[in-house]
């Protein structure tokens, strides 16, 4: 039984066509990266599959409940979402660990919530588990954007979610950061206990070490979807994006060099 099935999946906003006849399946111990340009229809295919946007046509099924025909309420603590765009909801001075508890109430401040010990105790070891341990008592806003980045990821884990969606988590971030958050991601493919990830983004470079499948959007539909060894060519790559791409693979990342303009 997969995790996520998208069958016929079409979404349409203003008359502009967003999705046309998505078919997805995630299975256990798959991590796939969405890829594709701007505009393909990358968010709003994440928004759907992690049940925060509802199809205009087709079915979604997630962890045995079928969109429209399930309560959210039941499913939504069992799916994890990390999107940068959450960076702007929190005081500048709470802190860092708290930005981490609150998500087992979904708050974005602890002052309504008693939680406990063990609570406080999970939320200090998945700091720790993307290297931000020592900032658990330091005001979020004063943390670099890399920081903050592997500090969502670890409120996106707090509540031990069945599968994690990622919506572009190295968006803003200079070299480092991204590394550093390119290896904790790395690291967690590599982890027993990790739930299975999807992660969108638009820049090849930024795929971790690791993650198994891939799906490739352009214009609101799918080129290619597979085994990431499999989609990964250079003949996908400049369909997906309408210039004449080589690919290569060094120590487990990807790279594309750009041989013409555009096509």
């Amino acid at each position: 039984m997969p995790l996520l099935k998208l069958t016929s999946v079409s979404k349409t906003e203003s008359g502009a066509k967003i999705l046309q006849n998505i078919d997805w399946e995630i299975n256990a111990n798959e991590n796939w990266v969405v890829l594709g340009p701007n505009g393909s229809g990358k968010t709003s295919l994440l928004n759907i599959a992690s049940v925060n946007l509802h199809p205009s046509k087709g079915e979604v099924e997630i962890l045995d409940h079928v969109l429209g025909k399930t309560d959210l309420r039941l499913l939504k603590p069992k799916i994890g979402f990390m999107s940068t765009s959450l960076n702007y909801k929190f005081r500048f001075n709470i802190k860092t660990i708290e930005v981490v508890v609150t998500a087992l109430t979904g708050a974005i401040e602890p002052w309504w919530d008693t939680f406990s010990t063990s609570d406080w105790e999970r939320a200090h070891q998945v700091l720790e588990n993307v290297g931000c341990g020592k900032k658990s008592d330091q005001p979020f806003g004063t943390l670099s954007t890399g920081e903050k980045q592997r500090v969502l990821l670890a409120r996106a884990l707090m509540p031990e979610p069945e599968i994690l969606f990622l919506d572009e988590p190295t968006s803003g971030l200079d070299l480092g950061g991204r590394e550093e958050l390119l290896m904790v991601l790395s690291n967690l493919v590599n982890e027993e206990k990790s739930p299975p990830m999807v992660l969108v983004t638009h820049h090849i470079e930024e795929i971790p070490v690791d993650f198994s499948h891939l799906l490739l959007l352009k214009n609101g539909e799918s080129v290619a979807s597979g085994k990431i060894s499999e989609v990964m060519t250079s003949e996908n790559i400049s369909r997906c994006f309408d210039v004449d791409t080589s690919i290569d693979n060094t120590a487990g990342r990807w790279n594309v060099h750009i041989l013409k303009g555009e096509k």
